[in-house]
């Protein structure tokens, strides 16, 4: 079995209780701890890679994104999804070539730009053409932007969640969604529905696979903690 086919096997047959947990390295070493610990896969975050680059959140130039995620690719054994944001402005064919050459399995694709949400239909479109040039060696996690940019009707979400699973996306991830509508989203959603999970004492992954989650992925919250325990050591140092 390649690594897209075990990953995609993951998210199939979850139990309430046991959403997928994929964390997110930001680098070759971040990667390691995650691989090390025992998880199955994982999950860049852009904004994390960004940070670690020096960049801000949305700010990586495409080459150097796609030679952070191979430098992770190349460091671990698990199967590894990468956030590439809006996929850089490329053509679906280039955008699976490169993601591809980077050895990742899987993508987040957001569908907003600039702070404002894409047309859903132009954008199911592009994520077809994303569907047919990947075939099925990429698992194709289709973030919706609804919550994040003030459109707070869940049936915006499910709308689009729709439009995007019919183009062929293997997951949708409606980021920001607050926990109480998960039930209701989860309701109105086919396939898996992936989850942002917090570290600041926000329901566990248990719980908020219990709500409806088949994923759980942390954005850029462990590379944040990360820093933080790290200016407490150079804290202590100085």
């Amino acid at each position: 079995m390649s690594k897209a086919e075990t990953f995609r096997a993951l998210h199939r047959g979850r139990l309430p209780d046991a959403p997928l947990v994929l964390p997110g390295p930001w680098d070759a070493a971040s990667a390691r701890v995650f691989a090390d610990a025992g998880f199955p896969a994982l999950a860049t975050p852009s904004a994390g890679v960004a940070a670690s680059l020096g960049y801000e959140d949305g700010a990586t130039p495409a080459d150097e994104m796609f030679a952070a995620v191979a430098r992770i690719v190349r460091a671990v054994d698990v199967p590894v999804s990468a956030d590439i944001e809006d996929g850089y402005g490329l053509a679906p064919k280039e955008l699976v070539e490169r993601l591809l050459e980077t050895g990742a399995v899987g993508c987040n694709l957001e569908d907003s730009h600039g702070g404002a949400l894409k047309d859903a239909a132009r954008h199911a479109d592009w994520l077809a053409e994303v569907r047919a040039a990947a075939a099925d060696q990429l698992f194709v996690n289709a973030r919706i932007d609804t919550f994040m940019r003030g459109v707070t009707d869940p049936g915006r979400a499910i709308e689009r969640a729709a439009l995007y699973v019919a183009a062929g996306a293997d997951c949708v991830y409606p980021i920001g969604a607050p926990v109480g509508v998960l039930p209701l989203l989860r309701s109105g959603i086919q396939g898996p529905v992936n989850v942002f999970a917090t570290l600041d004492g926000g329901p566990s992954p248990a719980e908020l696979g219990g709500r409806g989650a088949t994923r759980i992925t942390f954005g850029p919250g462990l590379h944040r903690a990360a820093t933080g325990a790290l200016r407490g050591i150079a804290d202590g140092l100085r």
